[in-house]
């Protein structure tokens, strides 16, 4: 069965974004930006929500933009050949290669995307989503790229659920950065 991840970047005190909505903190340097481009590599399917849709638009066209290196080329690449899910009670179309709008709840979508054909992780990408999943046991893996910086409050990280969820750490790693990454096995 496919496995279910969700990853992000957050601040050391556990937020995607800023109390302002800002996440510019996030900005990779060329190590971290490699690992990223490297974990892409793993997925079979991406689930956005609205906002992270949204804010991932940009990688549809930057291929055109003659400014990008080849790091950044290779990213746009991978990126527009990815099918992407998007979940959004707003959104009547979405753009983008291989984009399409969720019909299902999240729940529904990721157990027939897991039932179904396919290979590569089914990653999540978006606090209310994972939230969501989450709350219904369905995730797998909890990825974390930690930030050395305090922002002082916004977009939780983590759903802040009543439910206790047990992990096991089964890789780590410390960018020259200061950024650290984690991953978490959810233990079942």
């Amino acid at each position: 069965m496919r496995r279910v991840t969700y990853s992000m970047s957050m601040s050391l005190d556990g937020y995607i974004v800023g109390p302002d909505g800002g996440f510019n903190w996030t900005a990779p340097d060329a190590e971290v930006f490699r690992f990223w481009t490297d974990e892409i590599r793993e997925v079979g399917v991406h689930l956005l929500g609205r906002r992270l849709y949204e804010t991932m638009l940009y990688w549809e066209t930057a291929d055109r933009d003659a400014s990008l290196g080849a790091p950044e080329r290779e990213w746009a690449g991978l990126w527009k050949a990815l099918p992407k899910v998007v979940f959004s009670r707003t959104l009547e179309t979405v753009r983008g290669t291989n984009t399409r709008l969720a019909s299902d709840a999240p729940t529904a979508e990721i157990e027939r995307l897991r039932a179904g054909p396919g290979e590569g992780d089914i990653a999540i990408g978006g606090a209310n989503l994972a939230a969501e999943a989450a709350a219904s046991g369905l995730i797998d893996e909890y990825r974390t790229m930690v930030y050395p910086v305090l922002v002082g409050g916004g977009t939780p990280y983590f759903p802040h659920r009543e439910r206790r969820v047990d992990l096991e750490l089964v890789e780590h790693r410390t960018y020259g950065s200061g950024v650290t990454y984690l991953r978490h096995r959810v233990t079942r």
